[in-house]
């Protein structure tokens, strides 16, 4: 196994700044305010390295999953997760209501990385980890694209706890359940424009 600093760091550059405005972030944050943050980030996580796994693998199996197949589930995962998160906000007469997260670790990891693992499919991500392991070498790659979608979800996920304990918990699901429904129309709108 050789593994070239300047691959690595390349990597990590590249998957960083092209994950960071992803939905994936979004879908992390929106997750993070309604289960445990570090339950969600190892669910996370996983989902990433077996995604960096399969990209420096085999990349040229992703091209032969139908792309409007993988955005229709992911579509739907995103409207799944707005309907929970806006749901359990409740409206503005029950402020004294008591708001529950999905608690244990097996379903916070689950959820987490289903979310990441279905959404993350064909991404440019894994693509863009995909091409530079064909030029890069594979373990110099795997191990640059992974610690930037880890930092990415990490730094989503501390930033979602930084806003939850500024803004009430019932605002924040709002908002992230307004964003998880953004995600899943634009990722539905996705399926007939691309």
């Amino acid at each position: 196994m050789h593994l070239d600093l300047l691959a690595v760091i390349t990597a990590f550059g590249l998957i960083f700044l092209a994950e960071l405005p992803d939905k994936t972030m979004f879908a992390s944050l929106a997750m993070g305010t309604r289960m445990r943050p570090l339950y969600v980030w190892f669910g996370t996580s996983s989902a990433f390295v077996v995604h960096v796994a399969i990209a420096v693998g085999a990349g040229s199996l992703i091209g032969l999953l139908p792309d409007w197949t993988v955005k229709l589930v992911s579509a739907s995962l995103f409207a799944l997760g707005a309907f929970l998160l806006l749901r359990g906000s409740g409206g503005d007469d029950d402020d004294e209501a008591e708001v529950k997260t999905v608690t244990g670790f097996w379903p916070v990891y689950s959820t987490a990385f289903m979310a990441v693992f279905i959404s993350e499919w064909g991404d440019l991500t894994q693509i863009t980890t995909a091409n530079l392991a064909a030029s890069n070498g594979t373990w110099s790659t795997a191990i640059g694209s992974a610690a930037a979608l880890m930092s990415v979800s990490a730094l989503a996920l501390l930033a979602g706890k930084s806003i939850a304990k500024r803004v009430p918990l019932k605002t924040v699901q709002r908002i992230g359940g307004l964003c998880m429904l953004g995600l899943a129309v634009w990722t539905a709108v996705e399926i007939f424009t691309g």
